[in-house]
């Protein structure tokens, strides 16, 4: 049977309608490398950043093997293998962390353009490093995503860079002869007393966003010794409460593995690694029923490029699944938001704490 995007899926555990898990900058990336993949060895093709495993399972379709691949978000990984499955296409593929195990020797390179140049600058700097010196990179995106800066930083790693005709607003960056590979190195601040460390594309880089800052002032010493920091970045909540209060244990929480390796790279900046725990999860689906008793929660609302509406409502009920009855979600938001019914629903009674001109931060109690 011909392989058919139509088949390949996002999350459809989540409710409301399924969005396609496949864009034009796929199918550009796919076409364009085509003859490139065409007599690959196992092991050659390397695919980075594909969302659902659009890319990986069109190149295994066509007769690539030992595909390696990283994909940032957790929920891509899971959604490449659920559609490997449902496509017979198991195996023929297999996941990574974006390091050197990822790149060792590879030939070919599909690549979902970041929107971070600091993120694009890491992965060429690995791919450089670690890729055959015949090495083609094919990095596309979608046009409203792309910037001339993404070619400059190409232009740094690599000798000869061709970028292709527009298709459907989409566009690929063909990049050969890797020079001056490097291994990531995180951004470092200090920062009203913390030092952060962020790799590239992680959530407000070395720095400490608005909402954060005021959630970060009035967030109370946590009861029973331990809290979980839900979504935590580069992990400044979990740094400050293991910082100021020497005898807590802070797990650290995040689907992207930008997030949780910079999280570590943070606690052990602040000297608190032994306390912090980072762990890279699907919100708490790891985490027991009414286990901890005090959750700490800056919520995104975007997946990928697109605001998602669906996902702060769903880290609020895992939320009330892992607390204690009496337990405590502090939460900071937009107000634009307007989370508050949705915690009052899925959580139980919430106030008021702090407010300013753009941020609400809030406290749930389990019921």
């Amino acid at each position: 049977m011909p392989f058919s995007f139509d088949a390949l899926r996002r999350r459809p555990d989540l409710e409301g309608p399924e969005l396609p898990a496949v864009d034009a900058a796929d199918r550009l990336i796919l076409d364009e490398s085509a003859d490139a993949r065409a007599h690959l060895a196992p092991g050659d093709l390397v695919v980075v950043g594909d969302a659902y495993g659009a890319i990986t399972l069109a190149s295994a379709d066509a007769g690539a093997r030992g595909i390696r691949v990283h994909q940032d978000e957790l929920l891509g990984e899971e959604a490449l293998a659920a559609n490997a499955d449902d496509t017979g296409l198991t195996g023929t593929f297999q996941s990574h962390g974006l390091d050197a195990a990822l790149l060792e020797g590879a030939r070919v390179v599909l690549l979902r353009l970041p929107r971070s140049l600091r993120a694009l600058d890491d992965i060429a700097g690995l791919i450089a490093l670690h890729a055959a010196p015949d090495v083609v990179v094919f990095a596309g995106g979608r046009l409203k995503h792309m910037s001339v800066s993404m070619n400059d930083v190409l232009r740094a790693r690599f000798d000869r860079l061709d970028v292709t005709h527009a298709r459907q607003k989409s566009r690929v960056l063909i990049a050969r002869r890797p020079r001056d590979g490097a291994a990531p190195v995180p951004e470092e601040a200090e920062v009203d007393g913390i030092r952060v460390r962020a790799f590239g594309g992680a959530f407000a880089g070395a720095s400490i966003d608005i909402g954060t800052r005021l959630l970060l002032a009035h967030l109370p010493e946590p009861r029973g010794g331990s809290a979980i920091d839900l979504a935590c970045g580069t992990g400044v909540v979990a740094a400050a409460l293991a910082t100021r209060h020497p005898s807590l244990r802070v797990i650290a929480c995040d689907q992207s593995a930008v997030a949780v390796a910079s999280a570590r790279a943070t606690a052990d900046a602040n000297g608190v690694a032994d306390r912090v725990t980072v762990v890279r999860d699907d919100i708490l689906r790891t985490r027991r029923d009414a286990s901890t008793s005090f959750i700490a929660l800056n919520p995104p609302f975007h997946a990928g490029a697109a605001i998602d509406e669906r996902l702060a409502p769903r880290m609020f009920a895992d939320a009330a699944r892992v607390l204690q009855p009496g337990g405590e979600l502090w939460t900071v938001w937009n107000s634009a938001l307007q989370y508050r019914p949705a915690l009052e629903r899925l959580v139980g009674p919430t106030r008021q704490v702090a407010r300013d001109r753009k941020f609400t931060v809030t406290v749930s109690t389990k019921r």
